[in-house]
Parts: structure tokens; sequence; C-alpha cells
């Protein structure tokens, strides 16, 4: 028996379009679900799925480009640019999203020793196990592209811009106690601490600078100063220099700190005896040469600067030491002069030099600003007198006499002042 199709129950019987439409709806949805592949739960980094073989840490591959656009650098300690960054730093990189720290790595040039650390999940830690060298510049590269860092959710840097910042310059007290260490200086250096680790031996150490021996003169010994770069500074690092092949400037720039710190390691010292020449100005006028604390030549008569080309008092390194030196200059008088062959030269304060010289006699003002001496005596003098020797000349002032010398050479000397920069001389022509 059928019941009545009565209008009521019209109403409850589904019609065929509506089952259509909720089976294309649900279609729909399913396919959303299937190309996304992110349900809930699901962000793809890592996990089953078409996208499982890509996913992970850094350094993975298979990915054709960034999914996660928002993966970047967000920034750095030290920050791109710094000055004077201090030689004893690690070096962070804080990332943008969470990046494990895989197989791929960013590298520093020059190279310093180290380990990347992972320090947060957003950030990596190069722990430095030696020293960034004074005054140089670092450059920090992140590796970029589908090989180069990825973050956990597989996204990829693009051109990151490279890191570069500048180490702060050499401190004088640690330059000094260095030079001493390796017997470059009149004094020893006597640390009172622990040995530094390798990445702190460009810090100031803890100890006590003493003379290397008892029988200094104090034209010498009153111009040492601790942690100023004055002139018996600017001599041992143009004394290193010279030994190491290096330019010789008297600048410890980061060639010279790169060369120190690896003699400092290999304790490799400075075995040439310890020079210092005194020029006395009182007539007869004379000079006198310390070797390692001992009066090694006495009383050796020597001709300064006549009246007119006075020999400058003050204390000079020695920057340029040749067998012969063709010698050039205006006189006093205005005449000028062409010496060529001068022997046994080193040059001390700009065309000043000891050198050799034909005299009458000696002991008295008339050279053209030079220490001159017989051929005899400055065949003596000048093996003791290499590149870093320091001369002291000192003597009565002379009334209505300059300052300056005349004298001039093929050298261009670098200034006498104590500063940190100055152009290195050229060599001089010699026969």
């Amino acid at each position: 028996m059928h019941e009545a199709d009565t209008p009521a129950r019209r109403l409850l019987r589904p019609r065929p379009w509506v089952l259509v439409l909720a089976a294309v709806v649900v279609i729909a949805l399913v396919v959303v679900f299937t190309q996304d592949g992110s349900g809930p739960g699901h962000h793809g980094a890592s996990g089953s799925g078409s996208n499982a073989s890509s996913g992970g840490s850094s350094g993975k591959k298979g990915s054709s480009g960034p999914r996660h656009p928002d993966f970047y650098l967000a920034s750095s300690t030290p920050a791109q640019g710094a000055p004077s960054v201090a030689s004893d730093s690690n070096i962070v990189l804080n990332f943008s999203t969470p990046v494990t720290l895989g197989s791929v790595h960013p590298t520093l040039n020059p190279p310093v020793a180290g380990t990347w650390e992972q320090s947060s999940r957003t950030s990596w830690t190069y722990v430095t196990s030696a020293v960034l060298i004074p005054g140089g510049t670092e450059t920090v590269t992140l590796p970029e592209g589908t090989n180069g860092i990825r973050s956990d959710n597989d996204g990829i840097l693009v051109s990151p811009t490279p890191i570069q910042f500048t180490v702060a310059v050499g401190d004088y007290t640690r330059l000094q106690q260095i030079l001493a260490d390796l017997n470059y200086l009149p004094v020893s250096f006597a640390p009172s601490g622990a040995a530094p680790a390798p990445k702190e031996l460009a810090e100031p150490q803890q100890g006590t600078f003493n003379f290397r021996w008892a029988n200094l003169p104090a034209a010498l010994t009153s111009q040492w100063t601790p942690g100023q770069f004055n002139e018996i500074t600017r001599a041992g690092v143009e004394s290193f220099e010279s030994q190491n092949n290096l330019t010789v400037d008297g600048i410890a720039g980061p060639e010279v700190w790169t060369a120190l710190l690896a003699a400092l390691t290999t304790n490799k010292v400075d075995d040439v005896p310890y020079v210092y020449v005194l020029v006395n100005k009182v007539q007869p006028e004379n000079l006198t040469l310390w070797s390692n604390g001992v009066v090694d030549l006495s009383n050796i008569l020597v001709n300064t600067g006549a009246p007119g080309a006075d020999t400058t008092d003050g204390t000079y390194a020695v920057f340029e030491h040749v067998r012969f030196s063709d010698m050039k200059g205006t006189n006093p008088n205005g005449s000028t002069y062409n010496d060529p062959n001068v022997p046994y030269a080193s040059y001390f304060n700009g065309g000043d030099a000891l050198h050799g010289f034909i005299r009458a006699q000696y002991g008295f003002p008339q050279s053209n600003g030079c220490v001159e001496m017989s051929y005899a005596n400055a065949a003596v003098v000048w093996p003791l007198t290499p590149i870093g020797t320091l001369v002291t000349v000192e003597g009565p002032a002379t009334p209505g006499l300059p300052t300056t010398t005349t004298t001039t050479t093929t050298t261009t000397a670098p200034p006498t002042t104590t500063t940190t920069a100055a152009p290195a001389p050229p060599a001089t022509t010699a026969p």
C-alpha cells in the first residue's frame, strides 16, 4: 500500500540538482587539499608528501626556487661596515626564520681559524680561535641559491650581501710587548699572568717592561714610553720589516701584524745585535756606538752640518742602508753639488746619512747636513747600522743656523714624526 504523495512529503524529498552541487563542492575541496599539501598541522618543511624530498635543514638540494621568500639574513654582529672591531671578536649571524646548521657554511676572507656553532634557532655564531688581524678588513660571504644555506622551512637565500667590517688598529702597548718578546727593542717584556689564548694574542697582556742591559745611555733610555708610538717603536717595526722582507715604512699595518703574530707563535726572534748610535756635536764632534748594551765604538771623529746646513738634533731610525749612494743638492751659498758613489750610507733623517767622505780633517761642522767620517771608520760603522738602527744627534745649538739640512739624495725618506701612516721610501739609486 503506497502512501499518498502529499505536498509536505514532496518538500522533504532531495532534489537531484542539490545532490550534484554537494558532490562538486566535496571534489573541489579534495583537489585543493591535495595540491596545496597543507592540511591541519602540515607546514611543508619535512615529512611525507610530494615535497618531502626537498625539505630539511641548510645545505639540502632539490627545490627549484624559494618557496618561502621571507628567509633572509636579518642582522649580524659585527654589522656590515662596522669599524674598529676587536681582534678577539666572534661573528654572529641572525636569520629571519629558524635555520639549522648543516654542511653549508659562510666563508671568511682572509681565513680565520674557528668553528661555526648553532647559538639559537635563528642564529649561528663563528667562534674564532685565532686573531682577526688588526687594521685588516674581514669579509663574510653567505652561500646562496639552491646549493646554499636553507632555512628549516626550505627557504633559499637569494643574493645575500657579504658582510664586511674593519678590525681595530693594533694596540701600541701590545705592539711593543711583541717587539720586545722578539728582541727588536732595548727592553724586554715579562708577562705577569697566564699565557694568552691564541685569539687574544693581539690584545694587551699584563706584565712589565725592563731594559735589557744596565749600561744603556740616558739619551736612549729617557725616550722609552710604554704605550706610545715613538721613534724607538718605529725603529723596531722597521727592523722587523727589513728582516722579514716587508715594505719598510715603520707602520704596523695588517701585513706587519700578520708576520709579527706568526713570528711570536714560532718564537722567531731577532738575532741581530741591538745597536744605538749617538752623534755628539760638541767639538771635536764624535760618534759612539752601543751594541747589545756595550760600547763597541767610541770617539769616532765625524763632521756634521756646516753653518747654514746644520744637522738637526733628534732621534731617528735608519730607513735605508746602501753600500754606495749618489748625493746631489744645493750648498748654503747657492751653488750645487753632485757627489757620485758616496760609500757606506745609512740614511736616518730625510737626506741626512751616516757615510764616508774624504776630508782633510774630521771633528768639525763642515758637511752639508750628513754625518761624515773617514772611509776606514765608515767601513766599520756601516755593517753595524742596518735598517732600524736608532741614531741620536745632539749638541749645542749654533745661533742663527736653520733647523733643516740642504743635502738631497736620490731617496725620498718617510717623515720622522710618530704618525701611523707614511709612504715607503723608494730605493736609492746606486752604481
